[in-house]
């Protein structure tokens, strides 16, 4: 089952990440939030990470303290 964040005007988001090559040739991964599931859905938050909301409520990955 996919991580799912409620923010606080109750919309549901899913937590999504998907590998991409860089310039340079090193590989990253990017982790976005969408209201639907789609491919690369996450069970959980990546480790070092943590859930926040932006002022328009909108969820983020930041590294923990």
């Amino acid at each position: 089952m996919a991580f799912s964040h409620t923010n606080s005007k109750g919309v549901s988001y899913i937590l999504h990440g998907r590998e991409t090559t860089l310039k340079n040739g090193n590989t990253r991964t990017l982790y976005f939030f969408s209201k639907e599931e789609k491919d690369g859905a996450l069970d959980a938050v990546p480790a070092g990470y943590v859930v926040s909301e932006t002022k328009n409520g909108l969820p983020v990955l930041k590294k923990a303290a």
